[in-house]
């Protein structure tokens, strides 16, 4: 392992850790992931939405989207932990699950690449929709390698670390730092993609004795 997968397994595994201990309250109580998971991409939404009125003023509504973003994300997380914690664990919620996370963040980068399309950005609403096609191809690749039986979670650039630079972005975009923010999103995720596509095509070359499929 190397130590950048030795770091992201650190606090990957302590991430899931305080969400788990997070969740024990709740699984006394009548809230289901499903719940969780529907409030989570609403209000993903609303922080879409937000962003939208940036131009009434930059650092209340880019920071306000910014909080209640974090916040949407937080629960798409929580969502499954409450799921494992208690034994409400399904096939569907986790297909859900795994969708509505696209969808949360699809809205943002389309209402952050229309942001950009108003104040006559072309160049970075071209990066936006790259950002968009690479994030939900990063997804799409690991369920490909585990439908495969293999594993498909490795990259710099998971569903974790494209919240925080999308958060960063929004926090640091009255200083003109959100389009150079989606530059590096594009970059991680689509480097993370060709990760993922060696790394499936590494086991695959193993499990065949190293032979070309």
């Amino acid at each position: 392992m190397s130590r950048a997968e030795a770091i992201k397994h650190g606090y990957t595994t302590g991430a899931r850790g305080l969400a788990s201990r997070s969740v024990t309250g709740l699984t006394r109580t009548r809230i289901t992931p499903n719940a969780l998971t529907a409030s989570g991409v609403t209000l993903c939404a609303a922080a879409a939405v937000l962003v939208l009125f940036e131009g009434r003023n930059e650092i209340l509504y880019y920071w306000l989207a910014a909080v209640v973003f974090v916040v949407g994300s937080l629960l798409d997380v929580l969502d499954g932990a409450l799921a494992r914690a208690g034994g409400k664990a399904t096939p569907f919620g986790a297909f859900i699950d795994s969708t509505t996370d696209r969808v949360s963040e699809g809205f943002m980068l389309t209402a952050i690449a229309w942001v950009l399309a108003r104040t006559h950005h072309p160049a970075f609403v071209a990066v936006a929709m790259a950002a968009v096609a690479g994030s939900f191809l990063v997804s799409y690749t690991r369920a490909r390698a585990e439908a495969l039986g293999l594993r498909g979670d490795i990259g710099i650039g998971s569903r974790a670390e494209r919240v925080v630079v999308i958060t960063a972005g929004l926090v640091l975009a009255p200083w003109g730092v959100l389009p150079w923010s989606l530059v590096l999103l594009a970059c991680t995720a689509w480097v993370t993609v060709g990760q993922r596509v060696l790394h499936v095509r590494k086991q695959l070359l193993l499990s065949n004795g190293g032979k070309q499929s």
